[in-house]
């Protein structure tokens, strides 16, 4: 009988622990989710100022936001178009901190001479007022017909081939990379690239682009070079199997 109460009380006192822990977190989370918010903290915003995500979501002003719950919160920030992800947290004081994870911008794209940007997974995005863009090349001149609205997704081959030729010249040399300011898609001809501090375009073609980018990295530093021979040159012409040719426009069948 003894065995049997110890057991009986045993299970009793689980029951309550387990009861004490289910409550203790519950309303935790009740407290974290619906404490008293004075202020926001926000962190990871690249492309926009604190103040516009702010502004977006409707939370720029602190004596709003009493009550509001975490998850509210997280929703409003997750509706802006640059986000990813948003994650929300009290961090006690009557703050509550917000870190976002904002979309993987590739390239500005001109479309019917109005820039977008472009992602990863080939979404357009609006480039909205404060955006910071300088450092995102141009893809200008694709296949694309009609009007390209924001949130879409595109499927172009074009599009498909810049986006090679960028994670090439990412691959190939960081700086080479970032002095790429310029694809220009040529309605379906050949591509042209263009590199700021750079005089000639370099003709790049169609195809092969990570193959193209490595012979071009091999001759990066003589075309930056000052007094190169890419400063008494109009062209660099990528177009031939294992060849660089340097020369005039009219040579490379190439009008600007």
């Amino acid at each position: 009988m003894t065995e049997k109460a110890g057991k009986i009380l045993g299970t009793f006192l689980f029951v309550v622990l387990i009861s004490c822990l289910i409550y203790l977190i519950y309303f935790s989370n009740k407290r974290s989710d619906r404490g008293e918010i004075k202020m926001i903290e926000v962190s990871g915003n690249n492309l926009l100022p604190v103040n516009d995500y702010l502004a977006f979501t409707g939370l720029g002003d602190n004596s709003k936001l009493n009550g509001l719950p975490l998850q509210e919160i997280k929703a409003r920030f997750e509706r802006h178009p640059y986000v990813l992800n948003a994650n929300v947290e009290f961090a006690g004081n009557n703050t509550v901190k917000v870190e976002l994870t904002e979309k993987n911008i590739e390239a500005v794209l001109l479309s019917a001479g109005e820039p977008d940007f472009i992602t990863g997974n080939f979404q357009v995005l609006p480039l909205l007022p404060n955006t910071k863009f300088t450092d995102f090349p141009v893809i200008s001149n694709s296949s694309i017909q009609g009007e390209i609205k924001p949130l879409s997704y595109i499927s172009a081959p074009d599009i498909t081939e810049a986006f090679k030729i960028i994670e090439s010249a990412k691959l190939a040399n960081e700086n080479m990379f970032k002095r790429l300011s310029e694809i220009d898609l040529r309605k379906g001809g050949d591509i042209i690239l263009t590199f700021s501090g750079v005089k000639p375009p370099v003709i790049f073609g169609k195809g092969e682009a990570p193959k193209k980018m490595v012979y071009l990295d091999v001759m990066w530093p003589n075309i930056i070079k000052e007094n190169s021979i890419a400063d008494n040159s109009e062209y660099i012409d990528l177009r031939f199997s294992d060849e660089i040719f340097v020369g005039t426009n009219e040579k490379a069948g190439y009008n600007e």
